[in-house]
């Protein structure tokens, strides 16, 4: 993993449960998987606990590591990281994607919450006409209550976010061609159609996996759907909205947008999005970061001790898994 990782993910705690757990030699940790003291300590390695900045594990690194058995991964996707080599090799390969997934959600509840009241665009009020908050007429749609929120993919992050929004008097709406309805009513919300969601919705709020066929999901003829006064929420890929076609919607004011994510990301710095009133642009900040990144290096270590005691994984990743998820 990259030397940012290493220092926020594993403080003083994670290294001495790493230390009781397994045999360490030097160095403990690397960013270059190539360097020949490296490639010396791979020979004797049975686990690789890997995190943001790894390498592809191409076939020339994992003959350099024979006795190698497992990959824990302490981040989301795996990836940047695999190889149809190291599926060959039958190597196990974990990830803490299930950690990542919470503050994405925590976030996304938030965005909801303010949405509903309209709270990151009306914020330029106070600045811009500091003796007068009334807004006119435009108090009364600032609710939450009875929304309709609509969550396009039943990921590991929508699932919780449709876990918190048990919290509020809303209606959610769900689709994913994978997602069981028994299960999704269940969980308190509806599972329907793309179209259904997109003309009920007042919040659309994206869950999916950058894959080809979820690039673009939602583009023109999507946004056209959505009712005025929509807010649209992307804190998963940039890549799941046509970013030309959502720049026009939120210049004509019809809609607005909080975007975590972007396509491309960074945006180009003539963008219109960030000069619109209605428009919210964080800099991907709604995964973990701080000390949220050493849940998942707690995770990782939950995962050794489960294998060195013979159990069998918490959170694998297979590669078929792969072709439909993060």
């Amino acid at each position: 993993m990259d030397g940012g990782s290493f220092a926020a993910q594993f403080h003083e705690q994670q290294l001495g449960r790493l230390r009781s757990l397994a045999g360490l030699g030097e160095p403990v940790w690397a960013d270059d998987m190539d360097a020949p003291h490296v490639r010396a300590r791979l020979r004797e390695v049975e686990v690789l606990i890997t995190s943001w900045g790894c390498p592809i594990l191409t076939a020339e690194r994992l003959a350099a590591a024979p006795r190698l058995r497992a990959v824990f991964h302490c981040a989301g996707t795996v990836r940047p990281l695999v190889s149809d080599d190291l599926w060959q090799r039958g190597i196990l390969v974990t990830s803490a994607a299930d950690e990542n997934a919470i503050p994405v959600a925590e976030y996304t509840f938030a965005a909801i919450v303010f949405a509903g009241k309209r709270a990151p665009f009306l914020a330029r009020n106070p600045r811009e006409h500091r003796s007068d908050w009334t807004l006119g007429s435009g108090r009364d749609g600032l609710s939450n209550r009875g929304r309709v929120v609509g969550l396009v993919g039943y990921s590991r992050v929508g699932q919780r976010v449709l876990e918190r929004l048990r919290s509020l008097e809303v209606d959610v709406l769900v689709t994913d061609p994978y997602a069981d309805k028994a299960q999704v009513a269940d969980a308190g919300g509806r599972l329907v159609e793309l179209p259904e969601l997109l003309r009920a919705c007042d919040i659309l709020s994206l869950h999916l996996p950058e894959l080809p066929s979820t690039r673009h999901l939602i583009g023109a003829a999507e946004l056209a759907l959505l009712r005025d006064g929509a807010t649209v929420i992307n804190t998963a890929r940039g890549s799941v909205i046509d970013t030309d076609a959502l720049a026009r919607e939120c210049a004509s004011q019809r809609i607005d947008a909080i975007l975590d994510v972007t396509d491309p990301e960074p945006l180009p710095v003539d963008s219109i999005l960030f000069d619109l009133p209605n428009v919210m642009i964080t800099p991907h900040i709604a995964g973990s970061l701080g000390s949220e990144t050493r849940r998942m290096s707690d995770s990782a270590l939950d995962e050794l001790e489960r294998y060195l005691a013979g159990l069998p994984p918490r959170a694998p990743v297979t590669a078929d898994e792969l072709r439909l998820s993060a």
